[in-house]
């Protein structure tokens, strides 16, 4: 059954979906469909697999084609050319290491929501002129963690983040209970053990524990 999603999908609305957004890196395509099946078992289903690697688009596309109850997107968007070829195969979003206005307009151009990188108060208020309010804070914690969003709260107050770096198990709670934070980011989710051995067990187990975080925004 295909996946019942807002209409049109919002960046807000990606945010929302779960606590945790897994930052997936794949190196084998036929890794990819199994591997959304587990997440979306586990209860997550918007599903950000990177560009770092040349079977990224594949997997994108047999996800996007295979596994309708999940929610492909596509990481490390960095070029207009980028979020082309990542709507092309069927990514349904994006998300973005930093930001520039060519990369937000051809995403709108696209229709593809886009998450984008920022570090810097200057980053937020660049994507804030070209109309972005959900923001991915990158890379979260060498640019400051949880404190640097604390600080950021007074002037952008109306700013929702997505911390992705740095982000597991460990500290993601401690994310997730600030007022500006709408998910993290993070690839505990899929270890690169787990993947390689087709461990989906394990895989799906650790999304369910990820989707019982708790958060305040």
């Amino acid at each position: 059954m295909a996946v019942n999603l807002p209409t049109p999908l919002t960046p807000l609305a990606v945010m929302r979906d779960a606590p945790v957004i897994p930052v997936i890196v794949l190196h084998e395509v036929a890794h990819a469909v199994p591997l959304a099946r587990a997440l979306v078992a586990g209860g997550i289903r918007m599903l950000e697999v990177t560009l770092r690697t040349p079977q990224a688009l594949a997997c994108i596309e047999a996800i996007a084609r295979e596994v309708p109850e999940a929610v492909a997107g596509a990481g490390t968007l960095r070029s207009a050319a980028d979020a082309r070829a990542a709507r092309d195969a069927g990514a349904l979003f994006g998300v973005s290491p930093g930001y520039t206005s060519a990369l937000g307009q051809a995403c709108r151009d696209l229709g593809l929501p886009l998450l984008p990188g920022v570090a810097t108060g200057s980053e937020i208020m660049a994507a804030m002129e070209d109309g972005l309010s959900e923001l991915k804070f990158f890379p979260a914690l060498q640019a400051g963690g949880s404190a640097m969003l604390k600080a950021w709260h007074g002037p952008f107050g109306d700013i929702r983040f997505c911390p992705t770096g740095g982000i597991g198990p460990a500290n993601a709670a401690e994310f997730l209970a600030l007022p500006n934070v709408a998910c993290v980011g993070g690839s505990w989710l899929t270890p690169a053990d787990a993947v390689a051995a087709g461990d989906w067990g394990r895989i799906e187990q650790l999304a369910r524990e990820a989707g019982q975080l708790r958060r305040a925004a």
